[in-house]
């Protein structure tokens, strides 16, 4: 399955500005792309809301050859609940870690080596202390499993992820399409597993021909279909075809058809100023502190 490649995980942000800046100026990556939307997306992208949001990538260069972040952001909500379903993503860049002493961000020393760093919104970022690799720094992504191998056996079996390494004593699986690819780490969490409102989704792609076999794949061996084969219109740009997926405990996985993933996720070189510019636009903070409210918390 090397056809098939990881793309990134969404991230669901109350507060855009720092969050800008613990990718930015912390983590070290760089945006990408910035798309600005009036109405929520007909495969749920920005959660179950259907108002005015906004997706930005954000990684350590294109898409087509690197693991990326979307942060999508729901205008009028500030917080999410988080659960116990994202257990971190690991990084490889001794220049982060020297990033966030410089910065003051907090960090955790946690292994050798290893250092514990949160994104505003609590999601855990894993940096490990050594020079940043040429290739794609992002090392994998960890997700909570309440029975590990029931989980094993559906991404294998069915999403055709090969296991890479077991740990018994830790209770992962680390599995993965390719070698030099970011890897998806599995861990038993020896109970069920909580979404909370910040669930987020990993994305993947495959050559648009496989999009409605793997649907009826799922069908047929009654897993669930989040949302059947769909086209996604992005204004000025590609449009691109997705099933949306859950797995054995509701973790959201999408696909996407690679051929026109491509052309959509090309670098914007206007990225950067596009969410500045979002970002100074968005008075949504100052209406709600003039008013004396709160933005809403999922």
């Amino acid at each position: 399955m090397a056809l098939r490649r990881a793309l990134h995980f969404v991230f669901k942000v109350g507060d855009r500005t720092k969050t800008a800046t613990f990718y930015r100026d912390v983590l070290g990556m760089k945006i990408l792309r910035h798309e600005e939307f009036e109405e929520g997306c007909k495969a749920t992208c920005n959660g179950p809301y259907d108002g005015k949001w906004s997706k930005t990538m954000v990684g350590f260069g294109p898409e087509d050859d690197h693991f990326v972040a979307e942060l999508t952001y729901n205008y009028g909500v500030g917080e999410y609940q988080l659960g116990n379903d994202f257990l971190g993503l690991t990084l490889q860049s001794s220049q982060a870690v020297s990033n966030a002493k410089r910065l003051g961000w907090p960090l955790t020393e946690v292994g050798e080596a290893l250092y514990l760093a949160r994104a505003p919104g609590g999601y855990p970022f894993y940096l490990v202390d050594k020079e940043q690799p040429p290739s794609d720094p992002v090392q994998k992504v960890c997700l909570g499993v309440s029975d590990l191998q029931k989980s094993t056996q559906y991404w294998t079996a069915l999403l055709g992820m090969k296991v890479m390494e077991k740990n018994e004593e830790k209770k992962t699986v680390l599995m993965g399409f390719a070698d030099t690819q970011c890897k998806l780490e599995l861990q038993d969490i020896g109970g069920t597993v909580d979404h909370g409102t910040a669930f987020g989704r990993i994305a993947f792609s495959c050559p648009r021909e496989q999009l409605p076999d793997l649907e009826a794949l799922m069908k047929k061996e009654n897993q669930k279909i989040l949302t059947p084969l769909v086209s996604l219109d992005t204004p000025g740009k590609a449009t691109v075809e997705v099933v949306i997926l859950a797995d054995p405990d509701g973790h959201e996985i999408c696909f996407v058809g690679d051929e026109a993933f491509r052309q959509l996720s090309m670098v914007d070189p206007k990225g950067n100023d596009l969410l500045d510019k979002a970002m100074a636009e968005d008075k949504s903070d100052e209406w709600f502190a003039k008013h004396n409210k709160q933005k809403a918390a999922a």
